[in-house]
Protein backbone atom coordinates (compact mmCIF):
# COMPACT_ATOMS: atom_id res chain seq x y z
CA UNK A 1 0.00 0.00 0.00
CA UNK A 2 1.37 3.42 -0.96
CA UNK A 3 2.28 5.68 1.95
CA UNK A 4 1.10 9.23 1.18
CA UNK A 5 3.80 11.89 0.97
CA UNK A 6 3.67 14.80 3.37
CA UNK A 7 2.29 17.06 0.63
CA UNK A 8 -0.43 14.54 -0.25
CA UNK A 9 -1.41 14.23 3.41
CA UNK A 10 -1.39 18.01 3.97
CA UNK A 11 -3.70 18.59 1.01
CA UNK A 12 -6.01 15.81 2.21
CA UNK A 13 -6.24 17.40 5.66
CA UNK A 14 -6.93 20.88 4.27
CA UNK A 15 -9.43 19.49 1.80
CA UNK A 16 -11.31 17.73 4.59
CA UNK A 17 -11.78 21.13 6.23
CA UNK A 18 -12.80 23.20 3.18
CA UNK A 19 -14.31 20.68 0.71
CA UNK A 20 -14.95 17.35 2.44
CA UNK A 21 -17.03 16.21 -0.54
CA UNK A 22 -13.85 16.05 -2.66
CA UNK A 23 -11.68 13.98 -0.31
CA UNK A 24 -12.55 10.56 -1.71
CA UNK A 25 -12.17 11.74 -5.31
CA UNK A 26 -8.84 13.37 -4.45
CA UNK A 27 -7.57 10.13 -2.94
CA UNK A 28 -8.69 8.18 -6.00
CA UNK A 29 -6.81 10.58 -8.31
CA UNK A 30 -3.47 10.35 -6.50
CA UNK A 31 -2.07 7.27 -8.33
CA UNK A 32 -2.75 8.83 -11.73
CA UNK A 33 -1.24 12.14 -10.61
CA UNK A 34 1.91 10.37 -9.42
CA UNK A 35 2.21 8.64 -12.80
CA UNK A 36 1.70 11.92 -14.68
CA UNK A 37 4.46 13.68 -12.72
CA UNK A 38 6.73 10.61 -12.82
CA UNK A 39 6.33 10.48 -16.63
CA UNK A 40 7.56 14.06 -16.87
CA UNK A 41 10.41 13.45 -14.42
CA UNK A 42 11.57 10.27 -16.17
CA UNK A 43 11.58 12.12 -19.51
CA UNK A 44 13.84 14.74 -17.94
CA UNK A 45 16.20 12.17 -16.41
CA UNK A 46 16.60 10.45 -19.77
CA UNK A 47 16.90 13.53 -21.99
CA UNK A 48 18.46 16.36 -19.93
CA UNK A 49 22.23 16.88 -19.30
CA UNK A 50 22.11 16.24 -15.55
CA UNK A 51 25.69 16.18 -14.22
CA UNK A 52 25.21 13.13 -11.97
CA UNK A 53 24.09 10.87 -14.82
CA UNK A 54 27.16 9.17 -16.30
CA UNK A 55 25.54 7.19 -19.12
CA UNK A 56 22.30 6.34 -20.88
CA UNK A 57 21.21 3.32 -22.86
CA UNK A 58 18.21 3.05 -25.22
CA UNK A 59 16.23 5.77 -23.45
CA UNK A 60 15.42 3.34 -20.65
CA UNK A 61 18.53 2.65 -18.53
CA UNK A 62 20.68 5.22 -16.76
CA UNK A 63 24.03 4.82 -15.02
CA UNK A 64 24.51 7.27 -12.17
CA UNK A 65 27.93 8.71 -11.39
CA UNK A 66 27.99 6.85 -8.05
CA UNK A 67 27.54 3.52 -9.82
CA UNK A 68 23.83 3.00 -9.17
CA UNK A 69 21.47 2.10 -12.00
CA UNK A 70 18.07 3.63 -12.72
CA UNK A 71 15.77 1.80 -15.12
CA UNK A 72 12.34 2.46 -16.58
CA UNK A 73 10.30 2.24 -19.79
CA UNK A 74 11.32 3.97 -23.01
CA UNK A 75 11.03 7.73 -22.42
CA UNK A 76 9.12 9.09 -25.41
CA UNK A 77 10.12 12.81 -25.50
CA UNK A 78 6.56 13.86 -26.42
CA UNK A 79 4.40 11.52 -24.34
CA UNK A 80 2.02 13.36 -22.03
CA UNK A 81 -0.28 10.54 -20.97
CA UNK A 82 1.24 9.44 -17.66
CA UNK A 83 2.40 6.12 -19.08
CA UNK A 84 5.32 5.74 -16.62
CA UNK A 85 3.88 4.16 -13.49
CA UNK A 86 7.16 3.02 -11.90
CA UNK A 87 10.93 3.11 -12.32
CA UNK A 88 13.59 1.06 -10.53
CA UNK A 89 16.59 2.47 -8.65
CA UNK A 90 18.83 -0.48 -7.94
CA UNK A 91 16.46 -3.14 -6.63
CA UNK A 92 13.77 -0.73 -5.37
CA UNK A 93 10.72 0.22 -7.44
CA UNK A 94 9.36 3.79 -7.20
CA UNK A 95 5.92 5.01 -8.22
CA UNK A 96 6.29 8.31 -6.34
CA UNK A 97 8.42 10.98 -8.07
CA UNK A 98 9.05 12.87 -4.82
CA UNK A 99 10.35 9.77 -3.06
CA UNK A 100 12.50 8.88 -6.06
CA UNK A 101 14.08 12.33 -6.12
CA UNK A 102 14.71 12.15 -2.37
CA UNK A 103 16.46 8.78 -2.65
CA UNK A 104 18.55 9.85 -5.63
CA UNK A 105 20.30 12.12 -3.09
CA UNK A 106 21.63 14.61 -5.66
CA UNK A 107 22.54 18.27 -5.10
CA UNK A 108 19.42 20.42 -4.55
CA UNK A 109 17.31 17.28 -4.78
CA UNK A 110 15.44 17.66 -1.45
CA UNK A 111 13.95 21.03 -2.40
CA UNK A 112 12.96 19.73 -5.82
CA UNK A 113 11.47 16.60 -4.22
CA UNK A 114 9.23 18.82 -2.10
CA UNK A 115 8.09 20.63 -5.25
CA UNK A 116 7.32 17.30 -6.92
CA UNK A 117 5.22 16.27 -3.94
CA UNK A 118 3.22 19.48 -4.20
CA UNK A 119 2.86 18.95 -7.95
CA UNK A 120 1.35 15.49 -7.41
CA UNK A 121 -1.02 16.67 -4.68
CA UNK A 122 -2.16 19.76 -6.59
CA UNK A 123 -2.66 17.73 -9.78
CA UNK A 124 -4.81 15.19 -7.93
CA UNK A 125 -6.82 18.09 -6.47
CA UNK A 126 -7.23 19.59 -9.95
CA UNK A 127 -8.46 16.30 -11.37
CA UNK A 128 -10.77 15.67 -8.42
CA UNK A 129 -12.79 18.84 -8.99
CA UNK A 130 -13.63 18.18 -12.63
CA UNK A 131 -17.26 17.96 -13.68
CA UNK A 132 -17.91 15.48 -16.48
CA UNK A 133 -21.28 17.09 -17.25
CA UNK A 134 -19.83 20.43 -18.38
CA UNK A 135 -21.06 21.65 -21.75
CA UNK A 136 -18.64 22.28 -24.58
CA UNK A 137 -16.73 25.57 -24.18
CA UNK A 138 -18.16 28.68 -25.80
CA UNK A 139 -16.13 31.63 -24.52
CA UNK A 140 -12.37 31.58 -24.96
CA UNK A 141 -11.72 31.52 -21.22
CA UNK A 142 -13.79 28.34 -20.95
CA UNK A 143 -11.33 26.55 -23.24
CA UNK A 144 -8.48 27.69 -21.02
CA UNK A 145 -10.15 26.31 -17.91
CA UNK A 146 -10.33 22.83 -19.47
CA UNK A 147 -6.56 22.46 -19.13
CA UNK A 148 -6.34 20.38 -15.97
CA UNK A 149 -2.84 18.90 -15.95
CA UNK A 150 -0.82 22.06 -16.48
CA UNK A 151 2.53 22.11 -18.29
CA UNK A 152 2.75 19.04 -20.53
CA UNK A 153 6.46 18.33 -19.90
CA UNK A 154 7.44 20.00 -16.60
CA UNK A 155 7.46 17.74 -13.52
CA UNK A 156 6.23 20.79 -11.60
CA UNK A 157 3.19 20.86 -13.86
CA UNK A 158 0.86 21.74 -10.96
CA UNK A 159 3.26 22.80 -8.20
CA UNK A 160 1.81 25.86 -6.43
CA UNK A 161 3.97 26.48 -3.37
CA UNK A 162 2.50 29.07 -1.05
CA UNK A 163 -1.09 28.33 -2.12
CA UNK A 164 -3.40 26.73 0.40
CA UNK A 165 -6.03 24.27 -0.79
CA UNK A 166 -8.68 26.95 -0.38
CA UNK A 167 -6.61 29.33 -2.52
CA UNK A 168 -6.07 26.74 -5.23
CA UNK A 169 -9.81 26.13 -5.40
CA UNK A 170 -10.49 29.88 -5.43
CA UNK A 171 -7.89 30.91 -8.03
CA UNK A 172 -6.89 27.90 -10.15
CA UNK A 173 -8.46 28.11 -13.64
CA UNK A 174 -9.16 24.36 -13.75
CA UNK A 175 -11.46 24.82 -10.73
CA UNK A 176 -13.50 27.35 -12.74
CA UNK A 177 -13.80 30.13 -10.15
CA UNK A 178 -14.56 33.81 -10.60
CA UNK A 179 -11.69 35.80 -9.09
CA UNK A 180 -12.18 39.17 -7.40
CA UNK A 181 -9.21 41.41 -8.18
CA UNK A 182 -8.29 44.29 -5.91
CA UNK A 183 -7.85 47.74 -7.46
CA UNK A 184 -4.97 49.76 -6.06
CA UNK A 185 -4.59 53.47 -6.79
CA UNK A 186 -0.96 54.53 -7.05
CA UNK A 187 0.35 58.06 -7.44
CA UNK A 188 3.75 57.53 -9.03
CA UNK A 189 2.97 55.13 -11.87
CA UNK A 190 4.68 54.51 -15.16
CA UNK A 191 2.01 54.03 -17.85
CA UNK A 192 2.68 52.84 -21.39
CA UNK A 193 -0.02 52.80 -24.04
CA UNK A 194 -3.51 53.88 -23.02
CA UNK A 195 -4.80 53.08 -19.54
CA UNK A 196 -8.62 53.26 -19.72
CA UNK A 197 -10.77 55.67 -17.75
CA UNK A 198 -12.69 52.83 -16.10
CA UNK A 199 -9.39 51.83 -14.48
CA UNK A 200 -8.69 55.26 -13.05
CA UNK A 201 -9.67 57.10 -9.89
CA UNK A 202 -9.53 60.85 -10.20
CA UNK A 203 -6.92 60.52 -12.93
CA UNK A 204 -4.77 58.08 -10.95
CA UNK A 205 -4.36 54.64 -12.55
CA UNK A 206 -5.98 51.76 -10.72
CA UNK A 207 -3.72 48.70 -10.83
CA UNK A 208 -5.59 45.37 -10.76
CA UNK A 209 -4.01 43.10 -8.17
CA UNK A 210 -4.46 39.34 -7.88
CA UNK A 211 -5.98 38.48 -4.47
CA UNK A 212 -3.11 36.08 -3.65
CA UNK A 213 -0.66 38.88 -4.36
CA UNK A 214 -2.69 41.31 -2.29
CA UNK A 215 -2.75 38.98 0.71
CA UNK A 216 0.72 37.42 0.66
CA UNK A 217 3.01 40.03 -0.92
CA UNK A 218 1.43 43.46 -0.64
CA UNK A 219 -0.46 42.79 2.63
CA UNK A 220 -3.47 44.74 1.41
CA UNK A 221 -6.83 44.45 3.17
CA UNK A 222 -9.10 41.90 1.56
CA UNK A 223 -11.34 43.66 -0.94
CA UNK A 224 -12.59 42.96 -4.41
CA UNK A 225 -12.98 45.48 -7.17
CA UNK A 226 -13.08 43.63 -10.46
CA UNK A 227 -14.45 40.18 -11.30
CA UNK A 228 -12.58 38.06 -13.85
CA UNK A 229 -12.09 34.49 -15.10
CA UNK A 230 -8.59 33.00 -14.58
CA UNK A 231 -6.81 31.74 -17.69
CA UNK A 232 -4.21 29.00 -18.23
CA UNK A 233 -1.39 31.01 -16.67
CA UNK A 234 -3.45 31.64 -13.47
CA UNK A 235 -2.21 35.23 -13.12
CA UNK A 236 -3.84 36.27 -16.42
CA UNK A 237 -7.60 36.73 -16.38
CA UNK A 238 -10.43 37.49 -18.81
CA UNK A 239 -12.91 40.21 -17.95
CA UNK A 240 -16.58 39.24 -18.44
CA UNK A 241 -18.64 39.63 -21.60
CA UNK A 242 -15.74 39.46 -24.04
CA UNK A 243 -13.76 42.17 -22.28
CA UNK A 244 -9.98 42.54 -22.41
CA UNK A 245 -7.50 40.26 -20.69
CA UNK A 246 -5.46 41.33 -17.68
CA UNK A 247 -1.99 40.10 -16.82
CA UNK A 248 -1.32 40.63 -13.13
CA UNK A 249 1.81 40.29 -11.01
CA UNK A 250 1.92 37.10 -8.96
CA UNK A 251 5.14 36.76 -7.01
CA UNK A 252 4.87 33.01 -6.51
CA UNK A 253 6.97 30.31 -8.14
CA UNK A 254 4.73 28.36 -10.53
CA UNK A 255 6.50 25.58 -12.48
CA UNK A 256 9.89 27.32 -12.90
CA UNK A 257 9.38 31.06 -12.63
CA UNK A 258 8.20 33.75 -10.29
CA UNK A 259 5.32 35.45 -12.07
CA UNK A 260 5.92 39.11 -11.39
CA UNK A 261 6.00 41.74 -14.15
CA UNK A 262 9.37 43.40 -14.64
CA UNK A 263 9.67 47.16 -15.18
CA UNK A 264 11.44 46.26 -18.46
CA UNK A 265 8.30 44.49 -19.70
CA UNK A 266 6.16 47.52 -18.85
CA UNK A 267 8.63 49.96 -20.41
CA UNK A 268 8.77 48.05 -23.70
CA UNK A 269 5.15 46.87 -23.87
CA UNK A 270 3.71 49.49 -26.22
CA UNK A 271 6.75 49.51 -28.53
CA UNK A 272 6.84 45.73 -28.84
CA UNK A 273 3.08 45.55 -29.45
CA UNK A 274 3.14 48.11 -32.27
CA UNK A 275 6.18 46.46 -33.85
CA UNK A 276 4.60 43.00 -33.74
CA UNK A 277 1.38 44.32 -35.29
CA UNK A 278 3.44 45.54 -38.24
CA UNK A 279 5.24 42.20 -38.50
CA UNK A 280 2.01 40.18 -38.40
CA UNK A 281 0.72 42.32 -41.26
CA UNK A 282 3.44 40.78 -43.46
CA UNK A 283 2.06 37.24 -43.06
CA UNK A 284 -0.95 37.38 -45.39
CA UNK A 285 -3.52 37.18 -42.61
CA UNK A 286 -2.15 33.95 -41.10
CA UNK A 287 -1.24 35.58 -37.78
CA UNK A 288 -2.93 38.04 -35.44
CA UNK A 289 -1.34 39.68 -32.41
CA UNK A 290 -3.43 40.50 -29.35
CA UNK A 291 -2.51 44.16 -29.00
CA UNK A 292 -1.24 45.50 -25.71
CA UNK A 293 -3.73 48.23 -24.83
CA UNK A 294 -1.90 49.55 -21.82
CA UNK A 295 0.66 48.66 -19.18
CA UNK A 296 1.25 50.17 -15.75
CA UNK A 297 3.65 49.74 -12.85
CA UNK A 298 4.16 51.45 -9.52
CA UNK A 299 7.90 51.04 -10.07
CA UNK A 300 7.74 47.51 -8.72
CA UNK A 301 7.52 44.05 -10.32
CA UNK A 302 5.12 43.15 -7.49
CA UNK A 303 2.62 45.89 -8.38
CA UNK A 304 2.07 46.05 -12.13
CA UNK A 305 -0.46 44.98 -14.77
CA UNK A 306 -0.87 44.67 -18.53
CA UNK A 307 -4.17 45.07 -20.40
CA UNK A 308 -4.48 43.42 -23.80
CA UNK A 309 -7.04 42.45 -26.41
CA UNK A 310 -8.89 39.14 -26.02
CA UNK A 311 -7.97 36.54 -28.67
CA UNK A 312 -11.66 35.97 -29.47
CA UNK A 313 -11.64 39.25 -31.43
CA UNK A 314 -9.88 37.43 -34.25
CA UNK A 315 -12.51 34.76 -34.87
CA UNK A 316 -15.60 35.30 -37.06
CA UNK A 317 -18.27 34.02 -34.70
CA UNK A 318 -20.90 34.54 -37.39
CA UNK A 319 -19.14 31.91 -39.50
CA UNK A 320 -18.84 29.59 -36.51
CA UNK A 321 -15.14 30.25 -35.96
CA UNK A 322 -13.64 30.02 -32.48
CA UNK A 323 -10.23 30.44 -30.85
CA UNK A 324 -8.53 27.72 -28.81
CA UNK A 325 -5.16 27.91 -27.02
CA UNK A 326 -2.88 25.22 -28.42
CA UNK A 327 -2.40 23.91 -24.90
CA UNK A 328 -6.13 23.19 -24.72
CA UNK A 329 -6.46 21.35 -28.04
CA UNK A 330 -6.47 17.94 -26.38
CA UNK A 331 -8.64 18.96 -23.42
CA UNK A 332 -12.00 18.65 -25.20
CA UNK A 333 -13.03 16.51 -28.15
CA UNK A 334 -12.84 18.51 -31.37
CA UNK A 335 -13.94 17.61 -34.89
CA UNK A 336 -10.77 16.56 -36.71
CA UNK A 337 -9.99 15.08 -40.09
CA UNK A 338 -7.27 12.42 -40.37
CA UNK A 339 -4.93 15.08 -41.74
CA UNK A 340 -5.71 17.66 -39.05
CA UNK A 341 -2.43 17.45 -37.14
CA UNK A 342 -0.35 17.82 -40.32
CA UNK A 343 -2.46 20.81 -41.43
CA UNK A 344 -2.08 22.52 -38.09
CA UNK A 345 1.64 21.76 -38.01
CA UNK A 346 2.10 23.23 -41.50
CA UNK A 347 0.25 26.40 -40.48
CA UNK A 348 2.33 26.80 -37.32
CA UNK A 349 5.64 26.16 -39.09
CA UNK A 350 4.75 28.50 -41.94
CA UNK A 351 4.06 31.36 -39.54
CA UNK A 352 6.94 30.64 -37.18
CA UNK A 353 9.59 30.16 -39.85
CA UNK A 354 8.50 33.18 -41.90
CA UNK A 355 8.70 35.41 -38.85
CA UNK A 356 12.04 33.93 -37.86
CA UNK A 357 13.45 34.59 -41.31
CA UNK A 358 12.25 38.19 -41.03
CA UNK A 359 13.87 38.58 -37.62
CA UNK A 360 11.39 37.61 -34.87
CA UNK A 361 11.47 34.45 -32.78
CA UNK A 362 8.18 33.75 -31.05
CA UNK A 363 7.97 31.87 -27.76
CA UNK A 364 5.12 29.89 -29.25
CA UNK A 365 4.28 27.45 -26.46
CA UNK A 366 0.80 26.19 -25.66
CA UNK A 367 -0.21 29.23 -23.59
CA UNK A 368 0.98 31.98 -25.92
CA UNK A 369 -0.08 30.38 -29.21
CA UNK A 370 -3.75 30.03 -30.13
CA UNK A 371 -5.43 28.73 -33.26
CA UNK A 372 -8.58 29.97 -35.00
CA UNK A 373 -10.70 26.98 -35.95
CA UNK A 374 -13.55 26.80 -38.44
CA UNK A 375 -16.98 25.52 -37.46
CA UNK A 376 -15.82 22.08 -38.61
CA UNK A 377 -12.54 22.28 -36.68
CA UNK A 378 -10.16 23.14 -39.51
CA UNK A 379 -7.12 25.26 -38.48
CA UNK A 380 -7.40 28.61 -40.27
CA UNK A 381 -4.93 31.06 -38.74
CA UNK A 382 -3.00 31.73 -35.55
CA UNK A 383 -3.24 34.23 -32.72
CA UNK A 384 -0.27 35.10 -30.50
CA UNK A 385 -0.38 36.81 -27.13
CA UNK A 386 2.02 37.90 -24.39
CA UNK A 387 4.97 39.46 -26.19
CA UNK A 388 7.28 39.75 -23.19
CA UNK A 389 9.57 36.85 -24.16
CA UNK A 390 9.93 37.09 -27.93
CA UNK A 391 13.36 37.78 -29.40
CA UNK A 392 14.11 40.32 -32.13
CA UNK A 393 17.16 40.09 -34.43
CA UNK A 394 18.12 43.50 -35.89
CA UNK A 395 20.52 41.98 -38.46
CA UNK A 396 17.78 39.77 -39.90
CA UNK A 397 15.37 42.71 -39.98
CA UNK A 398 17.96 44.79 -41.84
CA UNK A 399 18.42 42.08 -44.49
CA UNK A 400 14.72 42.51 -45.30
CA UNK A 401 14.81 46.30 -45.16
CA UNK A 402 12.78 46.44 -41.96
CA UNK A 403 13.58 49.13 -39.41
CA UNK A 404 14.40 47.68 -36.01
CA UNK A 405 12.17 48.86 -33.16
CA UNK A 406 13.67 51.21 -30.58
CA UNK A 407 14.43 48.48 -28.07
CA UNK A 408 17.37 47.44 -25.97
CA UNK A 409 17.85 44.70 -23.39
CA UNK A 410 17.16 40.99 -23.36
CA UNK A 411 14.57 41.02 -26.15
CA UNK A 412 17.20 42.06 -28.74
CA UNK A 413 19.73 39.53 -30.05
CA UNK A 414 21.37 38.50 -33.31
CA UNK A 415 22.61 35.18 -31.94
CA UNK A 416 21.40 32.50 -34.35
CA UNK A 417 21.31 29.75 -31.73
CA UNK A 418 19.26 31.89 -29.37
CA UNK A 419 16.75 32.86 -32.05
CA UNK A 420 16.28 29.32 -33.33
CA UNK A 421 16.15 27.78 -29.87
CA UNK A 422 13.48 30.23 -28.79
CA UNK A 423 11.18 29.22 -31.66
CA UNK A 424 12.05 25.54 -32.07
CA UNK A 425 12.04 24.84 -28.35
CA UNK A 426 8.67 26.46 -27.73
CA UNK A 427 6.85 25.57 -30.97
CA UNK A 428 8.20 22.21 -32.15
CA UNK A 429 9.45 20.58 -28.95
CA UNK A 430 6.69 22.28 -26.96
CA UNK A 431 3.37 23.14 -28.60
CA UNK A 432 3.50 20.73 -31.54
CA UNK A 433 5.08 17.93 -29.53
CA UNK A 434 2.45 18.13 -26.81
CA UNK A 435 -0.37 18.32 -29.36
CA UNK A 436 0.97 15.24 -31.16
CA UNK A 437 1.48 13.40 -27.87
CA UNK A 438 4.08 10.94 -29.14
CA UNK A 439 7.31 10.88 -31.11
CA UNK A 440 5.75 8.84 -33.90
CA UNK A 441 2.75 11.17 -34.31
CA UNK A 442 4.97 14.26 -34.32
CA UNK A 443 7.30 12.75 -36.92
CA UNK A 444 4.43 11.90 -39.23
CA UNK A 445 2.91 15.38 -38.95
CA UNK A 446 6.25 17.12 -39.51
CA UNK A 447 7.18 14.95 -42.49
CA UNK A 448 3.96 15.98 -44.20
CA UNK A 449 4.05 19.61 -43.08
CA UNK A 450 7.56 20.50 -44.27
CA UNK A 451 6.96 19.41 -47.87
CA UNK A 452 6.99 22.47 -50.05
CA UNK A 453 8.10 24.91 -47.35
CA UNK A 454 10.86 27.29 -48.48
CA UNK A 455 14.26 25.72 -47.79
CA UNK A 456 15.59 28.55 -45.64
CA UNK A 457 18.67 28.05 -43.43
CA UNK A 458 16.29 27.92 -40.46
CA UNK A 459 14.24 25.08 -41.94
CA UNK A 460 17.42 23.19 -42.79
CA UNK A 461 18.55 23.58 -39.18
CA UNK A 462 15.19 22.22 -38.05
CA UNK A 463 15.51 19.26 -40.42
CA UNK A 464 19.09 18.33 -39.70
CA UNK A 465 20.04 19.31 -36.15
CA UNK A 466 18.94 18.00 -32.76
CA UNK A 467 15.82 19.70 -31.45
CA UNK A 468 16.50 22.23 -28.67
CA UNK A 469 14.23 22.42 -25.67
CA UNK A 470 14.49 23.93 -22.21
CA UNK A 471 16.02 21.61 -19.62
CA UNK A 472 13.27 22.29 -17.12
CA UNK A 473 14.39 19.84 -14.44
CA UNK A 474 18.04 20.85 -14.73
CA UNK A 475 16.92 24.45 -14.20
CA UNK A 476 15.13 23.53 -10.97
CA UNK A 477 18.20 21.59 -9.81
CA UNK A 478 20.50 24.56 -10.63
CA UNK A 479 19.09 27.32 -8.41
CA UNK A 480 22.30 29.39 -8.57
CA UNK A 481 22.41 29.44 -12.38
CA UNK A 482 20.35 32.33 -13.82
CA UNK A 483 18.46 32.17 -17.10
CA UNK A 484 17.40 29.29 -19.29
CA UNK A 485 19.29 26.01 -19.58
CA UNK A 486 18.86 23.84 -22.65
CA UNK A 487 19.04 20.26 -23.79
CA UNK A 488 18.67 18.60 -27.19
CA UNK A 489 16.13 15.97 -28.14
CA UNK A 490 16.58 13.47 -30.96
CA UNK A 491 15.34 15.11 -34.14
CA UNK A 492 12.02 13.53 -35.18
CA UNK A 493 12.80 14.76 -38.69
CA UNK A 494 16.13 12.97 -38.86
CA UNK A 495 15.16 10.99 -41.95
CA UNK A 496 13.58 13.83 -43.90
CA UNK A 497 15.80 14.83 -46.82
CA UNK A 498 16.58 18.36 -47.88
CA UNK A 499 14.42 17.91 -50.95
CA UNK A 500 11.38 17.34 -48.72
CA UNK A 501 9.78 14.82 -51.08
Amino acid sequence: MHRPSSAEAEVADELAAVRPDLVSRYTAELPGARAAVLTRLWRALVHEPLPWIAGRENGARLLLSDGRRLEGPYADPYAVDGRVTAVRLGTVSYDDPARLMTDLAVPHGPAFAAELGHSVASLALSRASQDSTLRAPVAGWEWEQRVVDGHPFHPNCRSRPGFSVAEQLAYGPEHRPVVELALVAADDCAVRGEWPEWLRDGGRPLIPVHPWQAAHVLQLPGRGGLSAHPLMSLRSLALPDGGPHLKTALSARLTSSVRDISPYSIETAATVSAFMESMAARLDGLLHITRTLGAVTADSPDLAAVLREPPDLYADSGAGEYVVPVGALSATALPRSPSWLAEFTRLALTVGLRLLDLGVALEAHGQNLLVVLSATGDPLRLVYRDLADIRVGPARLARHGIAAPELTGRIVTDDEITLRSKLFGSLVAGALGATAGSEAALREALETAVRGLPRTPDLLALLEQPLPTKALTLMRLSPRTPGDLWTQLPNPLGEVKREGN
